[in-house]
């Protein structure tokens, strides 16, 4: 019940968010660091904030009507839908956002988010997209065991989207003229390629940092699962 509870605060949490950023968050045009072309939908994250909807839905949908089993019988599909959003998006991609988000933030946020948009995104609706992403994710992984892909099907799931989205913004680039981000536009193309390079590094660590995690709160768990595999696999 009250893991349920918890998935449906964080589909409705998340979903509010978008929804007030797609409806409410209306940037003057004439801002050099914004563009018409690509929406919301071409900012990191909106987009992982839509994954986080899309997890948690998925997760209260799978507490109805799959299971929450710790135990290695055979799981449902939507369980595992459930688990290989969570192992190879939700976890990395919020904890990506929040690290170099803040990071960035600290040493000078005219590179993130510029002053000059606080009139039109409230100080809430940041900390929604760049700050509960990352607790909701750490308070998932502690309390709903899973079982993660193999590193090679994890990476490559997470990569892909990531090349995805590194093609999406030089795509705005394209169009417009200007970056999704400030920091893009002060990076001459060796630091941006190196820049990109890191940052695909970041975001593959916190997949791995999410599997190292998942395994040393749930090693029981993980260590049946693994067995209840292999003698199945006989």
């Amino acid at each position: 019940m009250l893991k349920a509870l918890f998935h449906l605060v964080g589909a409705l949490h998340f979903f509010y968010g978008c929804y007030y950023d797609y409806t409410y968050v209306r940037i003057p045009s004439t801002s050099s660091t914004v563009t018409s072309f690509g929406g919301k939908f071409k900012y990191l994250t909106f987009l992982d904030a839509m994954v986080q909807t899309i997890y948690f839905t998925v997760a209260l949908i799978n507490d109805v009507i799959g299971n929450n089993e710790q135990t290695p019988s055979e799981k449902p599909l939507i369980r595992r839908v459930k688990d290989t959003i969570f192992s190879c998006l939700a976890f990395p991609l919020a904890s990506f956002v929040g690290v170099v988000f803040w990071g960035i933030y600290a040493v000078d946020r005219e590179l993130i988010l510029p002053r000059s948009l606080d009139p039109y995104f409230p100080l809430w609706l940041n900390h929604v997209m760049h700050s509960n992403i990352v607790i909701f994710a750490l308070i998932e992984l502690v309390t709903s065991f899973r079982m993660y892909p193999t590193r090679k099907t994890g990476l490559s799931i997470l990569s892909t989207f990531m090349f995805c989205y590194l093609i999406w913004i030089h795509i705005i680039y394209y169009k417009t003229g200007s970056w999704v981000y400030p920091i893009l536009a002060v990076l001459n193309w060796p630091i941006k390629i190196i820049f990109y390079i890191l940052s695909l590094g970041i975001v593959c660590g916190m997949y791995s940092i999410g599997d190292t995690l998942n395994t040393a709160v749930w090693s029981h768990e993980v260590e049946e699962t693994v067995k209840a595999g292999k003698k199945k696999a006989k």
